[in-house]
């Protein structure tokens, strides 16, 4: 097994710090304490490309949704009901692809005239998905809700495969995400996509060090 080098430590250091930090002077549901420190865990796992990355973000996906549903976020629940899904398949493709007597995965390049096909079509359903729930739920951020959904199934099955590119999409899905939480006025998962928006730099210097 790869073992955290001295940054990565520290780096997971300061992400539980600031969800314990932000939970004492904002207090929240506790499960957003969890939540959040579940995912700092599963998210620096997954910049290491390391597979116990699904250990982590099964637990994180079910307090997640538990979060979302206090607060009627419905395309956020079904997105995790998604990933919860595709990490049990995703744990099969990673096994399949990890380096010999390591826990790491290898990661991939995705073509370059796939990806700006993958962005348009992305924005487009982004705001059908915003239209449909701002007609039909009452969810209180529908193209907010829509714009963190739509990118993130795509972000998703890029991860299961171990493509690099999916840390483009998440960078932008973990932004607006933060926005909407903010606006929610729950800070231990704002702290947490602060934590994870950094994570995404972080994993593409780490995925692209990986591919060489």
């Amino acid at each position: 097994m790869k073992t955290l080098s001295p940054f990565s430590r520290i780096f997971l250091l300061v992400g539980l710090l600031l969800q314990v930090v932000t939970f004492l002077l904002m207090p929240d549901n506790a499960w957003s304490l969890v939540s959040g420190m579940l995912g700092v865990c599963s998210v620096l796992l997954g910049a290491q490309g390391n597979i116990l990355t699904f250990v982590f973000g099964f637990a994180q996906v079910i307090t997640y949704t538990y979060l979302c549903c206090i607060e009627h976020f419905y395309a956020e629940i079904a997105i995790n009901i998604y990933y919860f899904i595709t990490m049990i398949y995703g744990v099969y493709c990673w096994r399949n692809r990890l380096f010999k007597n390591s826990m790491q995965v290898q990661t991939r390049r995705l073509s370059r005239n796939i990806f700006p096909i993958l962005g348009v079509a992305i924005v487009l359903l982004s705001v059908l998905t915003g239209w449909l729930l701002q007609r039909y739920t009452d969810d209180p951020q529908p193209y907010l809700d829509a714009f963190t959904t739509v990118p993130a199934i795509a972000a998703q099955i890029l991860m299961v495969m171990a493509y690099r590119e999916q840390w483009y999409l998440w960078l932008m899905v973990d932004v607006l995400a933060l926005v909407m939480w903010l606006r929610a006025e729950n800070y231990c998962m704002v702290a947490q996509y602060a934590f994870w928006c950094a994570n995404c730099v972080y994993g593409y210097v780490q995925w692209t060090k990986s591919m060489k």
